[in-house]
Order: structure tokens, then C-alpha cells, then sequence
């Protein structure tokens, strides 16, 4: 059996934590896709560092070496939604973190209306309101593929619509 694996981060902070530059981006990132915290935008990084270390490998092999491992990554990413059908190695290192943040189910169900807010949206999948192929997904942070993109909808009947105020009135005063 032996002993189990040591658990390891999903993510890495950044070498200049407290940077500036770097802090004021990374809130305009957590406003727009209604992150929780830095922890998920440090994940999604992490994703996409995966992506351009593989890619810069790739490139720097010969023809021959290559042609099979490009052609695997390449195909992922087209799954994914990233990058489009006959896209090239050197795609892979121009993608940015906001290429992986719209492909996130907490985004995905903002743009197809399904939610008003991100906060809405966020909400609703952790509730389990939103279903994926008629399969309730319960985490914001899940990775859409472009494919499954048109099963996206509701698990439950709900209501998201804003509904008019109630305007209460002073009493009138019967003389």
C-alpha cells in the first residue's frame, strides 16, 4: 500500500507578491470573472503556465520530435475552446489568462444569460441550479470544453428575473 502522496498546491503565488502593477491587474481580473479570491486566478496562471512550458519544449525539438506531442496539445486546447482549428505551436505562448478565465463555467453562464452578475452566477452553480450535459456541476472554476458549451442550462426550474419593488405608502389619515 504504502504511504500516501504528499499533497501539493494547484497553485504557486507570485515572486513579487505585494507588486503594484501586479496587484491592481490581478483586481481587475477578480471583478471581472467574479473570482473568489487570488487563489483561483493563481490556479488559472498555473494552467496556463502548463500550457507554454509544454509548447516551449515543443519548439525547441526537432520537426520530427515534435509533430505528435504539438499535435496532442493543440487538439486539447482546441477542445477547450481556446484556440481556433488550425491553430499553431506558437499560438500556445500567445495565449493570455483571460483566454482560460471565459472558458470557465462561472463565465460561460454570464454570457449565455442564464445569470444577471457573476455573483448571480456563482451562486446559482454552487446552489446547483445549472447543469452541464444533465449533470448538475457545482464548481465555479470548472473548465467548459467548446463542445459541451450548447448542453449548458438549468438542473431546476428558477426564476432569475429582478421583480418590480414594493412601494409602500404612507397611510392615509381619515378625517
Amino acid at each position: 500500500m504504502g504511504d500516501p502522496p504528499k499533497l501539493r498546491n494547484k497553485f504557486e503565488r507570485p515572486k513579487r507578491l505585494w507588486d503594484k502593477d501586479r496587484l491592481e491587474e490581478d483586481k481587475g481580473f477578480k471583478n471581472d470573472y467574479g473570482l473568489k479570491n487570488m487563489k483561483e486566478l493563481w490556479v488559472m496562471s498555473g494552467e496556463l503556465k502548463k500550457y507554454r512550458r509544454v509548447a516551449r519544449r515543443l519548439l525547441s525539438v526537432t520537426e520530427e520530435e515534435r509533430r505528435e506531442d504539438a499535435q496532442k496539445i493543440l487538439t486539447k486546447l482546441y477542445k477547450r475552446g481556446v484556440l481556433k482549428q488550425g491553430a499553431v505551436l506558437e499560438d500556445v505562448l500567445t495565449l493570455t489568462i483571460r483566454d482560460l478565465l471565459e472558458r470557465r463555467l462561472q463565465t460561460l453562464v454570464v454570457r449565455k444569460g442564464l445569470a444577471r452578475t457573476m455573483a448571480q452566477s456563482r451562486q446559482l452553480i454552487t446552489h446547483g441550479f445549472i447543469s452541464l450535459k444533465n449533470r448538475k456541476v457545482k464548481t465555479p472554476s470548472y473548465l467548459v470544453d467548446a463542445g459541451d458549451e450548447a448542453a449548458l442550462g438549468y438542473a431546476k426550474p428558477i426564476d432569475v428575473g429582478l421583480r418590480e419593488p414594493v412601494v409602500q405608502t404612507a397611510p392615509v389619515a381619515k378625517v
